[in-house]
């Protein structure tokens, strides 16, 4: 019996080690497992939407020169989980943003650049309806997802309208910003409007060197909602 028990504790010893290895292998497998499936993956990534007009869309320059773009290239340089969306339109006023919109909020949203308004202002659009379709936008962005943060780009315009409308446009995004307890990027294009350098020949577009600044002025304001 002296014999028989030492070889019984070695075959349950061997017993346990065995279910301790499989236990292990199958939580790695597991572990494997989400790392490739996508589904997994991707419940953990979190979206950023920058919803605009041609300055978002990168009008002119490479997809990937366009501030939004930047962007993307800055987060995953500081392997943050979020991905980027560029919904910029070229054209869009405030008004076939606020039609759009919907549309673009079918698919998840945890932070919402929303830069419209400048074709509003260059074409010289009643400044009621701006704001109005501004802050359409911002109810439905809310409505639908409550938890998300919002993101005002500022905007100005050349003097052309009058120096009261461009004043009064101005003052839209500041108004919107504070009524709403949103963040504010206070002037999209600081440092890059009205310089030639940084813009197309058009003198309303940036050229690329022009978006990475854009980015900047984007990023300083954007980081601290990550």
């Amino acid at each position: 019996m002296n014999k028989i028990l030492p070889l019984i504790n070695l075959v349950l010893l061997l017993v346990i080690v065995s279910c301790h290895n499989n236990k292990q292998g199958i939580n790695s497998k597991q572990q494997q497992a989400g790392k490739n499936n996508p589904v997994i993956s991707a419940a953990k990534i979190k979206t950023i939407l920058f919803f605009g007009n041609s300055i978002t869309a990168g009008y002119g320059v490479d997809p990937s020169e366009a501030f939004p773009a930047l962007i993307q290239k800055k987060i995953d340089s500081m392997k943050l989980n979020y991905k980027v969306i560029n919904a910029g339109v070229s054209g869009e006023t405030s008004a076939s943003g606020n039609s759009r919109v919907n549309w673009i909020l079918r698919q998840p949203v945890d932070i919402f650049i929303l830069e419209l308004g400048g074709n509003d202002g260059l074409r010289g659009i009643p400044l009621t309806e701006t704001k109005k379709n501004l802050q359409a936008i911002i109810d439905k962005v809310k409505a639908k997802y409550s938890e998300a943060k919002l993101v005002l780009a500022g905007m100005k315009i050349p003097p052309n309208m009058g120096q009261e409308y461009t004043k009064e446009f101005t003052n839209i995004y500041p108004d919107l910003a504070k009524k709403n307890r949103i963040t504010i990027i206070p002037f999209l294009l600081q440092s890059v409007g009205g310089d030639p350098q940084l813009n197309q020949q058009d003198g309303i577009h940036p050229t690329a060197e022009g978006h990475k600044i854009v980015a900047e002025n984007v990023w300083n304001v954007l980081k601290d909602d990550l």
